[in-house]
């Protein structure tokens, strides 16, 4: 009796708010660090900065996956229980492990990250004072200096569809980018995500050793990519057309290399009642 209740934990609403909150803190650091990079370098050296800013960000989970690799060898309510009074292991399908060990580390971890990017300061001296006006902070002075001499009739705000069809959905250089980006990420994630499942239920592998094993074989060699990715566009100094070619050749051969996954695996289990009778 003491079995049959209804679950009563709402610990999932402060995961999803502090998830949302990660999300807004780290939002600008992907568009505006690009676009500051972009700004105050040498044109030539900006595709290897931000290479090794993807490379940085691919570490992230690498760790994330060694943490939690750690964290699932505690037991969940480490701290609160004798250890010695429990009598069953991480491989035993009952474990729970310390999983909200990891939210406190890493939030403290970025909080304290965070705090260097307050003394950046405001504005960088240009490489090249002549290509001002090419940047993107250029136009931005150069835009804010004639809306300034404009009337107030022709300063009225546009409307959100209005600039979608404009300016992004109608330049179709990035709404290809967009499209294949979503195509991209959406197989990587979805990999990246039920790989650990697949190794525990067809290999038989603890949650840990699953984390673990992930973190090690898979993001490393994603974050070498794209800092030799950002060499060889340095090196050459690829334009627009190059890049594309590039990159359209990189991933053939990535897509070509993954059909190999479909002729790796085992056999599935034996489960009564799906691939086997009760009798």
């Amino acid at each position: 009796a003491g079995c049959e209740k209804e679950p009563s934990s709402y610990m999932w609403i402060y995961i999803l708010l502090g998830n949302m909150l990660r999300g807004i803190g780290e939002t600008p650091i992907t568009p505006l660090g690009i676009s500051y990079l972009d700004d105050f370098s040498k044109e030539e050296n900006v595709p290897v900065y931000v290479a090794c800013l993807h490379t940085i960000a691919m570490m992230g989970p690498m760790f994330g996956f060694l943490l939690g690799s750690l964290c699932a060898k505690l037991y969940v309510d480490i701290g609160f229980v004798d250890p010695g009074s429990i009598t069953i292991t991480p491989q035993d399908s009952r474990w729970v492990g310390a999983w909200w060990l990891g939210f406190l580390i890493g939030g403290a971890t970025s909080f304290l990250s965070a705090i260097p990017f307050c003394f950046l300061p405001r504005s960088l001296k240009k490489p090249e004072e002549a290509n001002k006006d090419k940047t993107s902070h250029g136009l931005l002075e150069s835009t804010g200096a004639v809306r300034n001499k404009l009337s107030p009739e022709k300063t009225k705000p546009r409307k959100w569809s209005v600039m979608l069809k404009g300016k992004l959905l109608g330049n179709r250089m990035y709404f290809t980018f967009l499209c294949c980006s979503l195509l991209q990420f959406s197989g990587f994630i979805g990999f990246l995500t039920y790989k650990p499942k697949y190794m525990e239920q067809q290999y038989g592998q603890s949650t840990s050793k699953s984390n673990f094993l992930i973190g090690m074989t898979s993001l490393p060699p994603v974050g070498l990519g794209i800092f030799l990715g950002g060499l060889i566009m340095k090196k050459y100094k690829m334009g627009i057309i190059g890049a594309t070619k590039f990159s359209f050749t990189m991933s053939f051969l990535a897509y070509a290399i993954s059909l190999l996954h479909f002729f790796v695996g085992c056999d599935n289990y034996v489960v009564a009642g799906m691939t086997a009778s009760y009798e």
